[in-house]
């Protein structure tokens, strides 16, 4: 992420500048401190003024042979933290437009999950009726069957009811005629008979 303002090589020499100036303060305090005090003598000698000097010699001389290799070393570190922050933003965003993706996805998985649900409960319905239907078209057949058969077997009990009480009247009728019938009956009945054939 890149601050507004600041270019990259305005804050590898600032980054430079602050590093110098710590080892300064952390060396010249070591050459301070090594100072004739140990030996028992107090103040400054020239051999303070050469250590620190040579100090300083060798400071800017590391300072000037190390300056390029640590400001591209931390040139490079900052790149690589710049990289790594866009990256991190654009996985972010890449993060954020799946999320909104997947939530709209369960949004209408919900969708589709009740539309299925009340299609299979609308096909349930609609069978339930037709089996219903269906149901009520056999049992109304049944139903005519059975009369059609309970009114034959009521004829075919007429019928043969008519057939005994006739063939029943026919013999009582030939018992009757049996016993009551004379010979002057018979010969007229005979004779009648004839008439008709030759007629």
């Amino acid at each position: 992420m890149k601050v507004p303002g600041i270019s990259s090589s305005m804050k590898r020499n600032s980054i430079i500048l602050f590093i110098v100036a710590v080892l300064l303060f952390f060396f010249v305090g070591v050459a301070l401190g090594s100072s004739g005090e140990e030996h028992g003598t107090k103040g400054w000698v020239a051999t303070d003024t050469y250590r620190v000097m040579n100090f300083a010699v060798l400071f800017l001389g590391l300072f000037f042979l190390l300056r390029k290799p640590v400001s591209q070393f931390f040139g490079a570190r900052i790149k690589g933290i710049e990289d790594q922050l866009s990256e991190l933003e654009t996985k972010k965003k890449d993060a954020k437009q799946k999320l909104g993706e997947y939530t709209a996805k369960l949004a209408q998985l919900d969708q589709e999950g009740k539309k299925i649900v009340d299609d299979y409960i609308r096909q349930g319905n609609e069978a339930k009726e037709r089996i219903l239907k269906e149901a009520e078209t056999v049992a109304d057949k049944l139903k005519e069957q059975a009369r059609r058969n309970i009114d034959y077997e009521i004829n075919q009990a007429k019928l043969r009811l008519q057939e005994e009480v006739l063939e029943k009247a026919i013999v009582k009728a030939e018992e009757i005629i049996k016993n009551e019938i004379t010979i002057e009956d018979h010969d007229r009945l005979v004779d009648e008979y004839l008439k008709k054939v030759v007629a």
